[in-house]
């Protein structure tokens, strides 16, 4: 028996990045803004405080910018599909023609380009304009509340562990158990994506950590910098 398994991840591209998008923002977001609040005024209550905050505003920002922008997707979907649909009415010769180059230039020769974009015309014009023209199927066809949703889950569940570091750790040494808590979680969430992505697990991990580490430094020295100002 052929056990054989062909293994694909293309399919998993737009969840996977939205879901690590999300997580990994969560856990640098949060984990920055605590770190700066920690530099310039190590006290619990704030330090708390900011966490939340950060968490709150985070995740509400996630889930409003991706509704915002996959409602803009879905129109323009919405948009060229009328178009295509009043083209098909209007000049179905050349709507024809057009499906068959786009095969022929896909491999198949003139005849057979022409036989297989008549019978899909057939059965479904508008479908087969969609995903072969416009490149819009069922697949890819964007959910607004559904990406919504997902994406301030993701940032809520990377940014909750920051969070809960700032609830439970020393208070004078906050800054360092954030950045090393936060480097932990950065370092899983890179291993799983490109795990789950079928990439480099390694070249992720570094990848990711390193800009975490620019991002909490410099937040930091803005902290430590206010701080001492202000004070």
């Amino acid at each position: 028996m052929n056990k054989y398994r062909s293994r694909h991840y293309t399919t998993r591209s737009n969840w996977l990045r939205a879901a690590v998008l999300g997580a990994n923002d969560g856990i640098l977001s949060t984990t920055s803004i605590v770190i700066g609040i920690a530099a310039a005024n190590p006290e619990r209550q704030a330090i708390v405080l900011a966490a939340l905050a950060g968490l709150v505003a985070g995740a509400c920002s996630m889930a409003a910018g991706e509704y915002v922008s996959v409602s803009s997707q879905t129109d323009v979907e919405t948009g060229d599909l009328r178009r295509e649909k009043e083209e098909l009415k209007e000049f179905p010769e050349f709507e024809l023609q057009e499906l068959a180059d786009i095969y022929r230039k896909r491999g198949l020769d003139e005849n057979l380009s022409m036989e297989v974009a008549k019978q899909l015309m057939a059965s479904n014009a508008l479908e087969a304009h969609a995903r072969d023209e416009l490149g819009i199927n069922d697949m890819t066809k964007p959910k607004p509340l559904q990406a919504a949703i997902a994406s301030a889950s993701a940032f809520i569940s990377g940014g909750i562990l920051p969070f809960l570091v700032a609830i439970s750790a020393p208070v004078k040494e906050m800054v360092f158990f954030q950045y090393g808590f936060a480097i932990l979680f950065l370092a899983v969430s890179g291993a799983v994506a490109a795990k789950m992505g079928g990439c480099h697990i390694r070249k992720s991990m570094l990848r990711i950590c390193f800009w975490g580490t620019v991002a909490m430094l410099t937040t930091a020295a803005v902290g430590y910098l206010f701080g001492t100002t202000i004070g």
